[in-house]
């Protein structure tokens, strides 16, 4: 029942590509901004039990190429070994090199996969179907996103003016057999983590002990220090202005009310409504007693 669950060889299409072959699904995208110098996608993948084959599709116009369209077959450590040496080459300090693509792991998604063949007697027919076609289902998403993020790293490099340039992604992309690289051994990998270490202190080293002044910019940080500070003042004093003019609107809303009591009162009307022991009622009042809510509203009394 476990070879009919998790097979030993995986052949997924990735639909329709750019250049007629399949990709991942993705649309056509002109890598060189319309000059069609380099363009790479991964038609086809094979999942295999320890690792993945992916074919590497190029078309291009640059005369490096011997043929204008090709085809290779990558293997995960072959795209490990083409972002290393990009990486350690001297002559690409201070670009921003593309993360390398992660191990394809599929393990999860198998594990299940076997214990659901293992629970095979416990669950219905259709209960089984169900999950199994759930857990397929997951299995190919994770696949087309390790393709996808595979091809991402390819297509950074093609579209970079200067990486597009370097022979060992020429040989990548060319070279029709395989590469023999192997990954690194835990003492080139110790011999790296020292060598960043060492880096990063030199960087801090210098960093504290040399200096780089350049007049221009120091002028132009300065002026923006002093600017900013203008603003916040300006600022400040705004609210503050505006603070000032919503209590005197207040005081004109209150004065605006005793002149209409008046008003009343001189009319002979019933000038406001009172409240007297929690009842509400219309009184009349006199002049003194306008003036006095008058000068109670002014904050007078």
């Amino acid at each position: 029942m476990m070879e009919d669950l998790a097979p030993a060889t995986t052949v997924v299409p990735l639909g329709p590509g750019p250049t007629g072959g399949t990709s991942t699904g993705t649309v056509p995208v002109d890598l060189t901004e319309g000059d069609n110098v380099l363009c790479v996608d991964i038609s086809d993948a094979l999942s295999e039990r320890d690792w993945v084959k992916f074919t590497v599709h190029t078309r291009t116009s640059m005369p490096r190429f011997a043929q204008q369209e090709f085809s290779v077959i990558r293997l995960h450590e072959e795209f490990i070994w083409l972002h290393d040496t990009i990486q350690e080459n001297p002559e690409y300090g201070g670009y921003i090199i593309p993360p390398p693509p992660p191990r394809p792991d599929f393990d999860a998604s198998r594990e299940k996969l076997r214990k659901l063949g293992d629970a095979e007697g416990n669950l219905t027919k259709e209960e089984f179907n169900k999950m199994k076609q759930e857990l397929e289902a997951e299995y190919l998403a994770t696949f087309k996103k390790t393709v996808a993020m595979h091809e991402n790293f390819l297509c950074r490099l093609a579209a970079h003016p200067i990486f597009r340039d370097d022979m060992n992604l020429a040989i990548f992309l060319e070279y029709d057999k395989e590469l023999a690289v192997r990954g690194k051994n835990k003492k080139e990998r110790f011999q790296g983590i020292m060598a960043s270490f060492q880096k990063s202190g030199d960087e801090l080293l210098l960093s504290n002990t040399v200096k780089d002044v350049d007049e221009f910019f120091d002028a132009e940080r300065t002026f923006l220090l002093e600017y900013h500070g203008h603003l916040k003042e300006a600022t400040h004093r705004a609210d503050r202005m505006t603070t000032t003019h919503k209590l005197l609107a207040d005081n004109y809303i209150k004065l605006s009310s005793a002149l209409v009591d008046l008003a009343a009162l001189e009319a002979g009307t019933p000038s406001t409504v009172a409240t007297v022991n929690g009842e509400s009622g219309t009184i009349k009042l006199n002049v003194s007693d306008i003036f006095r809510v008058l000068l109670i509203n002014l904050n007078i009394m």
